[in-house]
């Protein structure tokens, strides 16, 4: 399957899809051969409507999760020719492609909207933020069964003050190089825009994180060192110490994914939609950060 493209050419219509996963059952995002993924579900569900596309439907997401993750607002776009938006009615809208696809897509997987996309939009590189929801249960927290595939139960009682205030030291651009999984190719510089930490009504820890954009198991990678913040095994300290450092010797592990929820994904207004993408897709260093102060 050939990649999306880069900009919509004349005879496509581009979508935009908001919609949420239970990510339990998932082997991630991206399509694979004979394993259940996000991606593969959508790609199955738009051929019962539009008919068959090389191309996978030029299917882009704002954020490929990992295997077990969850989404509450993710956001696609496809890209489709005129002659498959003619084999909708001619009365279709955009509120009757939702339908249909939730028809025919598995029930831990919901399309909360349909709309034609903006001039420029494009899901991933038009974004400006992303944010992150991690649940913790200690053992001060109520156990709830139907949330516990949310949820990562811990051991002791966190100290969510130490832990909140550890994070803020991880506000900023900086290479999160000690808190990713480094992909060939890809850049580990990321500003980290807001970062809290608080108990809730049922005693549940919620981490939420928000970045411009995340490397692979960066949020993963935070919430495990915060976790080892809140019980007592490390400081700001020992957090900052580990975000100067350039490789993962000496961090805490990355934690399971089951409590990691995707909440929202930012956009710019629309006319800068176009202008945020291509910006988007040139790597950064933090040496042209610096020179564009």
């Amino acid at each position: 399957m050939s990649e999306p493209v880069d900009e919509l050419v004349d005879g496509f219509t581009r979508l935009r899809l908001d919609f949420g996963y239970d990510g339990t059952d998932f082997y991630g995002w991206s399509k694979q051969p004979d394993l259940r993924t996000i991606q593969g579900e959508y790609i199955k569900a738009l051929t019962l409507i539009f008919g068959d596309d090389d191309n996978g439907f030029g299917l882009r997401v704002a954020g490929r999760t990992d295997a077990g993750v969850h989404a509450v607002g993710c956001v696609l776009h496809m890209d489709l020719s005129d002659a498959q938006m003619k084999r909708l009615g001619r009365n279709d809208s955009m509120e009757d492609i939702a339908y249909k696809l939730n028809n025919l897509l598995p029930i831990d997987i919901r399309v909360n909207k349909v709309s034609v996309a903006a001039p420029g939009f494009d899901a991933r590189f038009s974004a400006i933020n992303r944010r992150y929801r991690y649940r913790l249960a200690d053992q001060s927290a109520e156990k709830n069964p139907l949330e516990s595939r949310f949820t990562l139960e811990t051991y002791g009682h966190l100290d969510v003050a130490a832990m909140n205030e550890s994070g803020q030291v991880l506000l900023g651009l900086h290479d999160f190089a000690s808190f990713c999984k480094p992909r060939e190719g890809s850049t580990t510089i990321r500003e980290l825009q807001e970062i809290t930490v608080k108990r809730v009504a049922n005693g549940v820890v919620e981490i939420e994180i928000q970045a411009d954009a995340f490397c692979h198991n960066m949020v993963r990678s935070i919430v495990g060192a915060l976790i080892g913040v809140g019980q007592g095994k490390a400081d700001a300290a020992k957090i900052k110490e580990l975000l100067e450092k350039t490789n993962r010797e000496g961090s805490f592990k990355v934690v399971a994914p089951h409590g990691l929820q995707l909440m929202a994904i930012g956009y710019p207004a629309d006319e800068l939609l176009a202008s945020q993408a291509k910006e988007a897709r040139n790597l950064r260093s933090l040496d042209d950060a610096q020179e564009g102060n």
